[in-house]
């Protein structure tokens, strides 16, 4: 038996240590994970503690698999506790597997660092971005802001350690609206082309007034997600079944974890239908009164990029033939379909998304601005700036999600801010994944 007196020291310091010639000091070598992407992939990959059991991250999720398991023998011992003679082997010790995750690691750098430049250059507390695969659900790259190096152990402790990606919720403002537009095309009272409104530009709902940024003079249902417009969302809420509406938006997995895998993936949060009021159904509509991950909000808007079929996210590879196919149909695929057109249109010059274009593809996706919470109600000059699209239409291969935490300045709604992040990290990806271009 022996205590530690300091454990993974540099070869150099444990020499200068031996070189006293204290009695009873003794060494032995060990070995040390080393994280060669560092902060690139700190918050997915995570670390693990001095014993190389994983403490955070997919190190935690796949630690078990990871670590094997240690045999046991009947063993002849003298009294000073020594092997004397090995007489039978009980269980041969099993070695850890190996453990092959989805994350693109040339996706996953593109991602950091588009998202590390925007976070800097609009001063924002925090970002995210997560990008998966439309058909498998394997989450090829997940991001945050601020990171930090897992190969510094000082470095690995408090809030900068959280997976933001997957763990923190937010109100997802507008970003919302096309789950509200599912809900009810499914009903069959609506069609894309169905009026909602003409001015004016706002309503009262519960004596809480509910406005657009600017007059949108006469609106239909597939112009209340291209021009993003509360009122004309709130109207068609409102003129839903509460129930009907509460179980679409749980069908996009809203208000329960993705099933990851990810320890302490959050639930976000969808309050049941029996509690809403007006007003709550209202602002449901535009993305208030509930809230999503980034990861909720990529899978969402995976299941409307994959004809209705919402994929079941992973973080381990597969063969492909595995997992592609595989998911619950949501939406019929004509409904899915119809969204993904407006969405499309959202895009163009005249949507609110047009910075997220992309040339040589059609991409499809919205804006979302949210006003965040307060000590009294919300506060008047805090945001959070959200894009999640999809490309390219109509054969979609990623779909992706933008969050900036408060950025600074003039710029803070999402098509200022989320969209262009977007924009650029989905062009690189599909050079990368040499998708051909229209």
């Amino acid at each position: 038996e022996f205590v530690w007196l300091e454990r993974h020291l540099r070869p150099a310091e444990a020499d200068e240590v031996m070189a006293l010639g204290v009695a009873g000091v003794r060494k032995r070598r060990e070995f040390r994970r080393y994280y060669p992407t560092a902060e690139v992939s700190s918050h997915v990959v995570g670390f693990t503690g001095i014993d190389d059991r994983g403490q955070e991250g997919l190190e935690l999720a796949f630690d078990e698999a990871l670590s094997g398991q240690p045999g046991r023998k009947r063993v002849v011992q003298d009294r000073h506790g020594r092997v004397v003679e090995a007489l039978q082997q009980l269980r041969p010790a099993e070695p850890g597997q190996d453990v092959r995750l989805s994350i693109d690691r040339r996706l996953q750098y593109l991602a950091y660092r588009e998202l590390k430049s925007a976070v800097t250059r609009h001063d924002a507390r925090a970002g995210s971005l997560v990008m998966l695969d439309v058909a498998t659900g394997e989450v090829l790259a997940m991001v945050n802001q601020p990171a930090f190096n897992p190969n510094d152990r000082d470095a690995r402790s408090g809030a900068v350690v959280r997976n933001r990606a997957a763990t923190d919720v937010f109100e997802p403002g507008s970003t919302m609206k096309p789950m509200t537009i599912a809900a009810a095309l499914a009903t069959g009272r609506f069609e894309p082309s169905t009026p909602v409104f003409s001015a004016p530009d706002q309503m009262t709902v519960g004596g809480h007034t509910i406005t657009d940024d600017r007059d949108l003079g006469s609106v239909d249902v597939t112009e209340v997600v291209q021009r993003s417009s509360n009122v004309g969302a709130s109207r068609i809420a409102l003129s839903l079944e509460p129930r009907a509406m509460w179980r679409t938006f749980a069908q996009f997995g809203l208000g329960a974890p993705p099933g990851s895998g990810f320890p302490g993936e959050a639930s976000g949060q969808l309050t049941p239908p029996g509690q809403w009021g007006p007003v709550e159904q209202a602002t449901m509509a535009f993305g208030y009164g509930v809230a999503v991950t980034p990861l909720q909000l990529a899978r969402a808007y995976a299941a409307i990029a994959n004809d209705g079929v919402r994929p079941r996210v992973r973080f381990r590879a597969s063969d492909g033939a595995e997992s592609r196919g595989a998911g619950e149909r949501i939406l019929a695929q004509e409904t899915a379909r119809e969204i993904q057109r407006m969405l499309d249109g959202a895009v163009s010059p005249r949507g609110t998304g047009q910075r997220a274009a992309v040339t040589g593809y059609n991409v499809a996706g919205k804006t979302g601005t949210a006003h965040k919470l307060a000590e009294r109600g919300y506060a008047e000059d805090r945001y959070r700036a959200v894009f999640a699209g999809f490309a390219p239409v109509g054969d979609a291969r990623i779909a992706a999600v933008v969050m900036l935490d408060e950025p600074q300045g003039e710029q803070y709604y999402g098509g200022q801010v989320a969209a262009p992040v977007f924009a650029q990290t989905m062009a690189g990806a599909l050079r990368l994944l040499q998708q051909p271009q229209r």
